[in-house]
């Protein structure tokens, strides 16, 4: 036999070997799980580990979760121009705080010269109206005039006076002042005639959206937009098994990423509607804003806390542990002295506890200090 057909012999018969050994691994039944066994202590490793004894406990669940502030939709507006025509003068800054009513720029705008006219003339066809009404009212008292004529007389002095009203609510909607307006019933003479984008509330300038010389369209064009950040809302996202211990009329903690301050506010709406992008539901929370701390869009930390009193069995957060599967366990304190492990299903956690609804019952004792002592030596 050559040295080329033994080489081949030889190759045939390793891979003959692996193939059945590869065979045999199959066939054999997957190893058990080893099961861990109490862990005994002698009495100077004891000192180590503290035990605690699960009570039967009253709380309130509490919810910890993120969340991003908005404007108080009811107490912010986009301010649009009434009139039509170009920027004349801004009259405030971004930021700036204003008063209701305050003008926040003026519009060179023809037509608010044609409203001013328009109630001018108003004002003095009605008067002319009015006035032979008055004398045709006079005269038919005296057999002086028809009473045809002395009819049609009243009805046109009262569609003057309607005309003069209409008039008078269009310079209303234009924002003109009642102090101008006054001036124009006493028939003085309106020199230059710019309107005014006023603030329809108080609060702060959180948006300017015009330039001078910018040509606004009147009803359409967004200027401002005017907030009250005394009040903000805060925008919570909730999860799963969390929705049930939130609730409408909930206390809530604010808490800035500066983690300085932490502000109080209230639940006040929770969504009908899932997040698609999150699978979150929002959850609104109103809060009150000293200082203007908060910030639209910044992100903070919300503890719900809700007013529903609950009973159950709650333990420390330090006394769960992982498994090698990352599932939560606790060392339970035998009869005879050992510690053994028991897992638990893990509820909301309140502050530093969780709610245990299944593995514990009251009155067993636990590990809460000393558990990766145990496990270390369980595991050796």
């Amino acid at each position: 036999m050559n040295r080329k057909h033994s080489w081949t012999i030889a190759v045939a018969a390793i891979a003959a070997a692996a193939a059945l050994s590869g065979c045999s691994n199959r066939d054999e039944p997957p190893p058990a799980p080893v099961t861990a066994g109490n862990v005994k202590l002698t009495a100077a490793q004891r000192q180590s580990v503290r035990t605690y004894t699960v009570p039967s406990s009253s709380f309130h669940a509490t919810v910890d979760t993120t969340g991003m502030v908005d404007f108080d939709n009811d107490q912010a507006t986009s301010v649009l121009s009434p009139v039509s025509g170009p920027v004349s003068h801004l009259l405030v800054s971004l930021g700036q705080k204003v008063k209701k009513g305050q003008p926040l720029a003026t519009v060179d705008s023809p037509d608010f010269a044609s409203a001013i006219s328009a109630y001018q003339k108003a004002l003095a066809t009605a008067k002319t109206n009015r006035h032979l009404a008055d004398l045709d009212k006079d005269l038919l008292e005296h057999n002086g005039v028809a009473q045809k004529e002395a009819a049609q007389a009243e009805t046109d002095a009262a569609n003057a006076e309607a005309d003069r009203d209409a008039a008078l609510q269009q310079l209303v909607s234009l924002n003109v002042p009642e102090q101008a307006i006054k001036g124009i019933e006493r028939g003085l003479p309106i020199t230059h005639a710019e309107a005014a984008i006023r603030s329809p509330l108080a609060g702060t300038v959180v948006e300017k959206l015009i330039t001078p010389g910018q040509l606004l369209a009147a009803g359409t064009t967004p200027c401002f937009t005017v907030a009250n950040l005394s009040r903000v809302w805060v925008m919570a996202q909730i999860f799963g098994s969390d929705l049930t211990s939130v609730s409408v009329g909930d206390s809530a903690e604010v808490t800035s990423g500066s983690g300085s301050n932490s502000l109080s506010g209230i639940v006040d709406n929770i969504s009908a509607l899932v997040d698609p992008d999150t699978r979150s539901v929002p959850v609104r929370v109103v809060v009150d804003n000293p200082g203007d701390l908060l910030k639209k869009q910044m992100y903070v930390r919300v503890r719900i806390r809700s007013r529903v009193e609950r009973s159950g069995l709650l333990i420390p957060v330090a006394a769960v542990l992982r498994d090698e599967e990352n599932l939560p366990f606790v060392y339970v304190v035998e009869s005879d002295a050992g510690f053994a492990r028991r897992h638990v299903t893990l509820g909301n956690r309140t502050g530093d506890q969780y709610v245990i609804p299944e593995g514990l019952a009251a009155g067993e004792r636990i590990v809460v200090d000393g558990g990766l002592f145990l496990q270390f030596m369980q595991n050796q």
